[in-house]
């Protein structure tokens, strides 16, 4: 009886041993695929900023503070009207706002953004007629009509980061 025990326990301890290995495998595959999250999204989506974080109350009620949006980097003539863009600031900053025109100054585009809460344009932002293709990180992705955006999630950047 002590053999087949003794057996048993060295099978169970040989099996524990490689539910431990593969826990530690599967951690550390996880730990690489979130610090290269953002590397991934790159690469599928074309945006240098694929995630994005709301901050403040312009685009109210669409989005929120502390929504988290996807976007990608279409070509300038697949920006439309209606679409949100996030853009680069004069000051650097990230900026979530919806395309109302569209401008075509020669080969330029340019696009006249306003966020849906706010009662004017964002003239102070613009260089020549709008925002410039160049400065737009993306469009915030849309599926069937509705933005893709997981609410809430976005607070903890925000309070990480100090804002």
């Amino acid at each position: 009886m002590k053999r087949s025990e003794e057996k048993s326990n060295k099978h169970f301890s040989i099996k524990n041993k490689k539910v431990e290995i593969i826990k530690y495998v599967l951690l550390i595959l996880v730990i690489i695929l979130a610090l290269n999250t953002k590397t991934i999204l790159y690469s599928v989506t074309g945006s240098t900023t694929p995630i994005a974080v709301v901050k403040g109350y312009s685009m109210f009620p669409i989005l929120r503070e502390g929504d988290i949006v996807f976007a990608y980097r279409p070509s300038p003539n697949e920006i439309r009207v209606g679409d949100i863009i996030i853009y680069k600031g004069l000051n650097g900053e990230l900026i979530i706002h919806r395309v109302i025109k569209v401008i075509i100054n020669g080969n330029k585009y340019y696009y006249v953004t306003k966020g849906d809460n706010n009662p004017f344009p964002d003239y102070p932002e613009f260089r020549g007629p709008g925002i410039p293709y160049e400065r737009v990180e993306g469009v915030v992705l849309e599926i069937n009509g509705s933005i893709f955006k997981i609410q809430y999630l976005g607070y903890l950047s925000i309070w990480f980061h100090g804002g």
